[in-house]
């Protein structure tokens, strides 16, 4: 990609993430994502109303007059946004890329991340560790964070969620809030889950789209697999072909939810030919409402 164009692409993805986080998000995922407790700000003079065990009797006694303690939520998070960068991702039928639309969620996210005072960091991963770009704060790294979004190029076409989410709660000690953004084509991660889960307020953003839950009446036709390459021939003129496909979809995709769920986990999906802001939105309010 020409650097002329990558910085036109970078414009307008920060003008349109940019917008949206502070026109839509910022509040919400103010209320959404709390900080980590409050700390002491100051002293003032008490005051009718004020809670009797918030008295700072020693600046009390020393003013012969009361005084209390003041409080204040401790805003500053770590936000790490884990993106699914596997072969799979360069697929979709009608708006966008399932790429192209976790490029846009991961930036509102950090947009919204920076403009609470928020450090933020990004692992990129396939069926490895593909890339990590440790937290900071600033909107020059926000664009840099762009950047790789856009121009990446991942060495592996396969998905390890595992490999992910254990690389993840190895690098990041203290406890932060994580975005686990993929279309969960993968199996077997659910003890990973349970750990991270554990450790980190963690959220799950699947993508997804329309043709992997339904297949379209198409006649036979050639399937390959983005990421092993396997190549497959489906009729898909079958009602019970497409049936079949559709039910197993559903039972898969109860089984996430389930896993998710068990594992404390907040998930949602994200349909790649639907507006990805209001399923945010949807989940910012619940989470602002416990």
């Amino acid at each position: 990609m020409e650097t002329s164009e990558l910085l036109k692409k970078v414009r307008k993805i920060e003008i349109k993430t940019r917008g949206l986080s502070s026109q839509i998000f910022s509040g919400e995922y103010h209320s959404a994502f709390k900080g980590k407790g409050m700390t002491f700000s100051e002293v003032r003079e008490y005051a009718y109303g004020d809670d009797t065990r918030m008295i700072d009797w020693n600046v009390t006694a020393r003013f012969n007059h009361p005084f209390v303690k003041v409080f204040e939520e401790e805003r500053e998070l770590t936000v790490m946004v884990l993106i699914d960068v596997s072969n799979s991702g360069i697929f979709g039928t009608k708006k966008q890329f399932k790429r192209e639309m976790i490029t846009e969620i991961a930036a509102v996210l950090a947009f919204s991340a920076i403009q609470n005072n928020d450090k933020v960091g990004v692992i990129f991963f396939s069926n490895k560790i593909e890339k990590f770009i440790p937290p900071k704060k600033g909107t020059t790294h926000i664009l840099r964070i762009i950047r790789e979004l856009l121009t990446f190029e991942p060495q592996n076409k396969e998905t390890n969620i595992t490999e992910a989410l254990r690389y993840f709660t190895n690098a990041i000690k203290k406890r932060c809030i994580a975005f686990l953004i993929s279309d969960f084509i993968d199996k077997d991660f659910k003890n990973a889950l349970k750990i991270a889960g554990k450790k980190h307020d963690l959220v799950a953003l699947k993508i997804f789209d329309r043709r992997e839950k339904e297949i379209p009446s198409l006649g036979l036709v050639k399937l390959k697999d983005a990421e092993t390459g396997n190549i497959i021939s489906v009729d898909t003129s079958s009602r019970e072909v497409r049936e079949s496909y559709n039910k197993w979809w559903l039972i898969n995709e109860s089984y996430i939810q389930e896993m998710f769920s068990k594992s404390g986990v907040d998930f949602v999906n994200i349909r790649t030919d639907e507006d990805y802001i209001k399923p945010l939105m949807r989940l910012f309010k619940k989470r602002g409402a416990r």
